[in-house]
């Protein structure tokens, strides 16, 4: 099982070491990203979060950043990965051709702000290549419609495994 935990990381630091779009420092102001429309007004932040999936497993672009509100943040799985929407929207540009990803989300807990207008979640994720991940993050009500503000994708590694999983990152890293 440790071996195979550890086949999984290194053929995760090898894709993550593609060239991925990365940004450094803080955030600018957001710019203008061409969106399609989200599903329709008035879902709740569960359903939001289930047609952004959806849309991601069809590789349906306009529909999948139509989710995001304009400032919004990524972060992917990768240390360096901190995108803003529109960094974001040219990794999905790039990806979406090649027809989108599918992360199954279960075990969803959603909460609210005391005045309905914010909703965090967290979320368990399943992929075929992945296996469990994370996902959490953050959604505003802008104009009737949730968006997501933040969110944050985490691989999961079974404590027995972390320090062997830090040991093959921390030596990946320092190749670099």
């Amino acid at each position: 099982m440790r071996t195979t935990y550890l086949l999984a990381v290194a053929g995760w630091i090898g894709f993550t070491a593609c060239e991925l779009p990365t940004r450094a420092g803080v955030s600018s102001p957001p710019a203008t990203v061409e969106v399609g429309e989200a599903a329709k007004p008035g879902m709740t932040p569960a359903e939001v979060l289930d047609d952004w999936h959806e849309a991601a497993s069809v590789a349906d672009q306009g529909r999948y950043l139509a989710h995001f509100a304009p400032d919004a943040v990524f972060l992917g799985t990768d240390a360096t990965e901190r995108w803003t929407l529109e960094e974001f929207s040219e990794y999905v540009k790039k990806y979406f051709p090649q027809g989108g990803w599918t992360y199954r989300p279960h075990d969803r807990f959603v909460m609210f702000s005391e005045d309905g207008e914010m909703a965090w979640f967290d979320e368990a994720l399943t992929n075929d290549s992945y296996g469990e991940l994370r996902g959490a993050g953050v959604l505003k009500n802008i104009d009737g419609e949730w968006k997501i503000v933040h969110y944050n994708m985490t691989f999961t590694i079974p404590n027995d495994v972390a320090r062997d999983v830090i040991d093959v990152v921390n030596g990946a890293a320092s190749e670099d």
